[in-house]
């Protein structure tokens, strides 16, 4: 049994990197190899231990709760046919009747109003937040070694990773007080600090285990930057009370809401698989020969 019971996927954005395929289909839902965005992340939440799944969603975003609905007229269809292959496939995103909650985000408002939303269904109780964006290839879960990291110090824990100094302004700063193995204790986080003024280069990526006190920090809170409710600052709040530590997880790490790290992410997973692998050996091996041109 796992002290973290429930999760929230904020799922709300527009997914503009991507048009026009987001245009009609939701970014969790763009598939990588041949599962969508979303259910990378739903995995990993099962395999920590979680058993109830927040969505904070938008308009636009009905596919998401389609996917995880049952498909009882295309199970009929497949068994009939005897495709068992594909039938397995459904069977492993199928989820436990009442373990999905989704609440509606009106409007793009940040990362802490989307988590606010969810407090009435979280309750008085620790939980993790995942961004689907943030795709961690591991062979144990970033959540599952973060939620046994937690359960021996509290307080709120957010993922980290370190990146090169020039590329501390594209992300969430770790203010590193003091270090112990994979474990950093916080003064606080800096929001996309100029590489000069980073107080370190250990970045925060898309996992969080907070405690339910964020809530009264995210409601005392007022827009921060961008005139959004920045979850970094309700963090920030409650450093000194609750404490914020870093977890360095193990795992490659791929930022999916950038074309690019889409792609690559696709590649990775895809070389993992023993049916891929060697066909995109091959073709990688074609693509970096030298071209041949007609004369």
């Amino acid at each position: 049994m796992t002290h973290i019971r429930k999760a929230v996927f904020p799922v709300a954005g527009m997914g503009t990197r991507f048009l026009p395929a987001t245009k009609s289909i939701p970014k969790e839902m763009l598939p990588l190899v041949d599962r969508p965005l979303i259910q990378y992340a739903v995995d990993e939440a099962r395999a920590a231990g979680i058993e109830e799944f927040i969505f904070v969603t938008a308009a636009g975003k009905g596919a998401l709760e389609d996917y995880f609905d049952t498909a009882a007229a295309l199970e009929q269809r497949l068994a009939a046919a005897g495709k068992t292959d594909a039938l397995a496939a459904l069977e492993r995103a199928r989820m436990p009747e009442g373990a999905l909650s989704f609440v509606r985000q009106a409007a793009p408002l940040g990362l802490g109003h989307a988590v606010r939303l969810a407090q009435r269904l979280v309750g008085d109780e620790p939980f993790a937040v995942l961004l689907p964006d943030d795709v961690i290839r591991s062979p144990q879960g970033a959540l599952t070694q973060m939620v046994a990291a937690h359960g021996r110090i509290r307080g709120h824990m957010v993922a980290t990773m370190e990146v090169p100094r020039q590329d501390t302004s594209s992300y969430g700063i770790l203010d590193v007080a003091r270090e112990s193995g994979r474990l950093a204790r916080a003064r606080g986080l800096v929001e996309k600090p100029r590489p000069e003024l980073a107080p370190s280069c250990s970045a925060v990526v898309g996992r969080y285990i907070l405690e339910p006190s964020i809530f009264a920090r995210l409601s005392d809170l007022g827009p921060g930057a961008g005139g959004e409710l920045q979850l970094t600052d309700a963090i920030n709040a409650d450093v000194h009370e609750i404490g914020v530590t870093g977890y360095r997880f193990e795992g490659e790490r791929f930022d999916c809401g950038s074309v690019l790290g889409f792609v690559q992410a696709t590649m990775a997973f895809a070389l993992d698989r023993p049916d891929l692998q060697d066909g995109i050996e091959r073709f990688l091996e074609t693509k970096s020969a030298p071209r041949q041109y007609a004369a």
